[in-house]
Parts: structure tokens; C-alpha cells; sequence
């Protein structure tokens, strides 16, 4: 795997759903020699995210039926600390001199961890997995949304609109709020929304406060993943912690699916990917995770999904197209 050099500062850029922006020099393209042609351990690379990212529903479903959503978060983010935390000490990436951000760090911490991986495991909670999955898709639009709103640094194309509206549209397909027979759990819908907007926030706090510093994205993880997992020990309730431990599917399901693999070598594989791909190939691998998740929602868990799901389904990723397409004619 190769990681982001260390020696260059560059900026940060904001993909559609890293734990923390990216560093990466968008003007800069000869960080990789051949983007139009990448190798078949790149692409395999990419593949496997997604699929890793796409499988987390799965391992909060199980998880959610012994532990608390909170308490899935804390361990999630102490298990998928370790590899992060691991890499940037090899790499030396940590410094004194980037403490004078904590604050940063800290509103990181709240926006792209805590309230955003809370969310989606209470609305995992209350939702089949593969219709948690299908909403996770929202967060490229809401972090466009958030961006066009709070930053407003260039216009918002026609196309743009309609793809976020494409999108919108597909939640309500899911949520299908004149059906009160349909068994959808409008809170959990809600907690899916919430959970997206959070993290696209973040996207538009990191753009706003971080994206000049020359913070290596390892170095940013560890202190936002430390900040979190202090915020989640102090607030997560302890009691019945320890029960996952004796229902095996859901332990290894959160140690080794949702938080080492799914937080820890994803952001990682991720990062690597930006390295080889450029950050907006990379971000591409976020189609991926609502696709793998409702499939899986279907094969593995036995969900009961009904037609107009997968039309929602299609509604939200070609929402996600056409905002991507959107933006670079805006950029053009």
C-alpha cells in the first residue's frame, strides 16, 4: 500500500465520504504518472473499498441487537483507531505544533465521527440494512448541498439541482411517508438524513478551517479519532457493554468488520487510493457502498425490500451522477 508522501505540503480536499479531508494537491497532477491506467492491485484496491464500506451495515445490524448504537460507536472507533494510530507513528506524522488546532480537531471529532457514526448505527437500528445502506448514498448530495450553502464560492448548475433533487426524491421513495402499512421507521430514515448531514458539514468545516494547513490526513485522523473516542468514553453507557462478547457473529463483526477493516484500513486503502487516483476518481468508490449494502441487506440478511426500494435506490445514486456531472461543468 502506498501512503501520501510526507515531505510535501499540499492542500486538503474534501472527497464524498473520508473520516477527514484528504491531503492532496489537486493543481498537482504528476503525483502520479499515469492516472489513465491504473494497475490491477489499484483497481482491485478500489473495488474492495467500497465493498468494505458497503458491508459496515451488516456489522451495525448485528451489532445493534446485543449493544447500544453509542456503544457500537466507542468500540468501533478504539478498534479502527489502532491501525491509523499504528501508521502515522511509522510514518512520524504527529507533531506538537498541530495542537494549537485541537479546536478543529474537537468540532472534526463531533461532525465526522461522533454524531455522524451514532447516527447511522441508531438508524441501522431502526431500518432493514439495505435500506440504511441505500440512504447512506445521500451523503455526496447533502456535503453538496452544505457546501453550496455555507461556502457559496460558485454557482449551483441547473444539472446539480436536478441530481440533489433526483435524490431527495429517492428518499422519500424509501421513507414512503403515505404508507403508514409500509413498516419503514420514519426516525431511523431521519437518523440516516442527520447522520449524512453531518458528515457533509464536516466536509465544509474542513474546506473552511482546514484545508491550508499542511497537516498529513493520518496525523488529522489520529487526533480527530482520539478526541472522539474521549468524548465516547465519557458519555457511552457501560452497562451491558460486555454482552457482545458472547454472541460471536456480532463481536467479529464489530472488532474485525466495522472497526478495524471497516474505520481503521479502509481510511487507509482510501487514502492510498487518492495517492495513485486523484481525489475525485478515489471519492468515485462511494457509489460503491450503497449497492454492496442493499444487496447484501437482501442475500445475506433476508430484508424484505419491495420494488419502489430499488427504484429509490436509483434515484439516489443517479442523484449523486448528476451532481458529480454538475460540478465539474460549474469548475469547466
Amino acid at each position: 500500500m502506498e501512503l501520501l508522501p510526507r515531505e510535501r505540503p499540499a492542500r486538503l480536499t474534501l472527497s464524498a465520504w473520508p473520516l477527514a479531508a484528504s491531503r492532496v494537491d489537486e493543481d498537482d497532477l504528476v503525483v502520479i504518472k499515469d492516472r489513465t491506467r491504473p494497475s490491477v492491485a489499484v483497481s482491485v484496491a478500489f473495488v474492495a473499498l467500497g465493498v468494505i464500506w458497503g458491508t459496515n451495515f451488516l456489522f451495525m445490524k448485528w451489532a445493534v441487537e446485543v449493544i447500544e448504537p453509542a456503544q457500537i460507536v466507542l468500540l468501533r472507533v478504539l478498534f479502527g483507531f489502532l491501525p491509523v494510530l499504528l501508521v502515522t507513528l511509522v510514518r512520524r506524522d504527529l507533531s506538537r505544533e498541530h495542537l494549537r488546532f485541537a479546536p478543529h480537531f474537537l468540532a472534526m471529532a463531533l461532525l465526522a465521527t461522533v454524531i455522524y457514526f451514532f447516527c447511522f448505527a441508531a438508524g441501522t437500528q431502526r431500518l432493514p440494512s439495505s435500506i440504511a445502506g441505500a440512504l447512506s448514498g445521500m451523503i455526496p448530495l447533502v456535503a453538496f448541498i452544505a457546501t453550496s450553502i455555507f461556502l457559496r464560492t460558485e454557482p449551483v448548475t441547473r444539472l446539480a439541482l436536478v441530481g440533489v433533487l433526483c435524490g431527495l426524491g429517492g428518499v422519500v421513495l424509501i421513507a414512503r411517508p403515505w404508507d403508514a402499512a409500509s413498516g419503514i421507521d420514519g426516525v431511523g430514515v431521519a437518523f440516516m438524513v442527520l447522520g449524512s448531514a453531518s458528515v457533509g458539514l464536516s466536509f465544509v468545516y474542513a474546506r473552511r478551517f482546514l484545508s491550508r494547513l499542511a497537516i498529513p490526513p493520518t496525523a488529522l485522523t489520529t487526533y480527530q479519532m482520539v478526541i472522539a473516542c474521549l468524548i465516547l468514553l465519557i458519555v457511552t453507557p457501560k452497562a451491558g457493554l460486555t454482552d457482545i462478547v458472547d454472541v460471536p457473529r456480532a463481536f467479529w463483526g464489530l472488532v474485525l468488520g466495522l472497526g478495524l477493516l471497516g474505520t481503521g484500513i479502509a481510511y487507509l486503502l482510501y487514502y492510498s487510493l487518492i495517492n495513485r487516483l486523484g481525489a475525485v476518481t478515489a471519492s468515485s468508490a462511494t457509489y460503491i457502498p450503497p449497492v454492496v449494502a442493499f444487496v447484501i441487506g437482501i442475500v445475506v440478511a433476508n430484508d424484505p425490500v419491495v420494488v419502489s426500494d430499488f427504484l429509490a435506490l436509483a434515484l439516489i445514486l443517479a442523484g449523486v451522477v448528476l451532481v458529480r456531472i454538475g460540478s465539474r461543468l460549474r469548475r469547466s
